[in-house]
């Protein structure tokens, strides 16, 4: 039988397109403070020193947002400034923003999609990855690592921008990690050799340190490991390339194994179908493989433009198994006004556009809570704690 193998990657803070989600995510999480129902549908652009904003923000004050500051503020805080370029002072920012109050009545709309919509959400049956795949868990886990060396180790003078790509095998109930690659900015004339070793050994340190939490992965490092195979990783970040937010859907929800849905999420406020979605279609998954209805769980939801909550299309276990939908659409509430009252303000949009949205358990919308009398007609083997 061929073992099966899983890639995921995880892209750094200072990558052009999660700088973008950031700055979208810094205009969505200003403009709820300023009010919940903000309506919030931005993209953003960078290149060089070149920061293109466009879209709405409709809520009190919404002139009163200092979108340039929050620009300069989510460049510094990915690590560009005097020694990694654009600089934050010297970048020049277009705004192409539609700001103004909601109109009337605009406000209790916002409850009904005013979009089409489809959303996947995925789970499965591996709580110390937070019901995650293996590889997408990895990817995330040693990336950030790798990410913080920055900070650790000055000396190798790395850059606010990088990848990383890990490969999983799964064999006999263990996961091993069987390729692994990463591109980590550095000046041209630092120690490319400090740096080999500075990542193997963060490697065989975190892999030791993640089989606390997850016993069956195995933490032998690969034999080869690439470190900036393709040479010197000098220029990079807006200067290297162009950004664009939502770019990044794939690293945003399960890796390149579980389908995406058609929306990003960074840009969109609570109440818009594609950030929402994709959340109530996670929960659901999540709810799913936590009561032990099935092992693992892939949710489609569809929004219908002018409804207040999505309708549920399928739910399907791993082996294609059909979950049967009525039993769920009783227990969960997939409404936009559930999304958009609850998790307006509720957590840091910027660092989760740069780690994600499910990979943190103690984010809102990650704490499923079922109270098992609901799950009479389910299989609740595990509904305790949920």
């Amino acid at each position: 039988m061929k073992t099966p193998m899983y890639a995921a990657e995880y892209v750094f803070a200072g990558h052009p397109d999660k700088l973008c989600d950031a700055i979208a995510d810094a205009l969505v999480q200003a403009a709820g403070h300023l009010e919940k129902r903000a309506l919030v549908g931005v993209e953003v652009a960078v290149h060089r020193s070149r920061v293109l904003l466009t879209g709405r923000i409709g809520c009190n004050d919404a002139s009163g947002i200092d979108t340039d500051a929050l620009v300069r503020q989510v460049y510094c805080s990915a690590g560009y400034g005097s020694e990694w370029g654009p600089r934050p002072e010297d970048l020049k920012i277009a705004a192409e923003l539609c700001l103004g109050p909601l109109e009337e009545g605009e406000s209790a709309f916002r409850e009904l999609a005013d979009d089409q919509s489809i959303c996947t959400g995925y789970a499965v049956d591996i709580p110390q990855t937070n019901f995650l795949p293996v590889e997408h868990w990895l990817a995330n886990r040693l990336g950030q690592k790798l990410q913080d060396l920055r900070r650790v180790q000055p000396d190798l003078r790395l850059g606010p921008d990088g990848k990383v790509c890990c490969v999983v095998c799964e064999r006999d109930g263990r996961f091993f990690l069987a390729q692994f690659s990463c591109s980590l900015q550095q000046k041209a004339r630092a120690d490319d050799i400090a740096l080999h070793r500075a990542v193997r050994v963060t490697l065989e340190q975190a892999l030791v340190e993640l089989t606390v939490e997850l016993p069956s992965l195995d933490a032998t490092v690969p034999a080869t490991i690439h470190v900036n195979g393709a040479g010197a990783f000098d220029r990079g970040g807006p200067e290297g390339d162009n950004g664009l937010s939502g770019k990044k859907l794939v690293v945003d929800a399960y890796g390149p194994r579980v389908a995406i849905g058609g929306g990003a999420l960074s840009g969109k406020d609570f109440f818009k179908a594609d950030r929402a979605g994709a959340l109530h279609a996670r929960r659901l998954a999540k709810a799913v493989v936590m009561t032990g209805a099935a092992s693992d769980a892939l949710v489609h939801l569809v929004w219908v433009p002018g409804e207040p909550a999505a309708r549920i299309l399928s739910i399907k276990s791993g082996d294609g198994a059909e979950v049967p939908v009525s039993n769920w659409e009783r227990l969960v509430d997939l409404s936009l006004a559930a999304s958009g009252e609850s998790w307006t303000g509720s957590a840091d949009l910027i660092d989760i556009a740069r780690c994600g949205h499910f990979t943190n358990p103690t984010l809102p919308w990650e704490c499923v809570h079922i109270g098992c009398t609901a799950l009479a007609g389910l299989s609740a083997k595990k509904c305790s704690g949920i």
